[in-house]
């Protein structure tokens, strides 16, 4: 994955970060307190990355091993 697309959207306190693998249109959403951005970014990006890890049938990220 050399590219990762991200959309922010903030409701109230929270912030929903969805993240789309522009090669394979796959794509997942994370949430979480708008305080804390970089967490929920991060988390999106860990979710993405687990999702084509089982498309390809690989291991999984770790936590915190993003772009």
């Amino acid at each position: 994955m050399s590219e990762v697309l991200l959309e922010y959207h903030r409701k109230g306190a929270y912030l929903k970060v969805t993240a789309v693998d522009p090669a394979t249109g796959e794509e997942v959403s994370a949430m979480g307190p708008a305080s804390n951005p970089t967490a929920v970014k991060s988390l999106a990006i860990t979710k993405l990355q687990n999702k084509l890890a089982v498309r390809r049938q690989t291991p999984p990220a770790k936590p915190g091993k993003f772009i």
